[in-house]
């Protein structure tokens, strides 16, 4: 798979963490930045890669901010990114089961290392379900389509 990961200045540690995850996996793995002491807002990294996601690019995205939640929510403004923050495995293993989400957001200040690391296997590892929750998946695609 083709990964594309980018944090912001709060989480260059746990991106590169998350990143060498992804490559012992043995996915492709393209690391946008920043590097220690470049500082970048959050929102430029979460467009990016949900840009580079949504275009087809990227088959998934990894993000990682302060908590998850502002990186995530500028990748959720990009048409076709489903975008998740997770803290605990379960979570992200729903999350690509049942809605197919193409971009993961963690916080560093929220999960560790380890944990970030196994959030990440388990999220890469699981496929969409589709079934019933294609439809739903579609669902969401229309109210996205249907904004002015």
């Amino acid at each position: 798979m083709r990964i594309v990961v980018a944090s912001d200045h709060a989480g260059v540690d746990l991106r590169k963490e998350i990143a060498a995850e992804a490559v012992e996996l043995g996915h492709e793995v393209v690391d946008l930045g920043p590097e220690v002491g470049e500082s970048i807002d959050y929102p430029v990294n979460g467009e990016r890669v949900g840009r580079l996601v949504a275009a087809g690019e990227y088959d998934r995205g990894l993000l990682v901010c302060g908590t998850g939640v502002g990186i995530s929510i500028a990748a959720n403004k990009v048409p076709g990114i489903r975008a998740v923050v997770c803290s605990e495995p379960f979570s992200a293993v729903m999350s690509r089961a049942h809605n197919d989400a193409n971009v993961l957001a963690l916080g560093a200040r929220v999960v560790g290392v380890g944990l970030g690391r196994q959030i990440v296997r388990e999220w890469l590892a699981t496929e969409f379900e589709g079934g019933r929750h294609a439809r739903r998946v579609n669902l969401i695609s229309e109210i996205e389509g249907s904004s002015t």
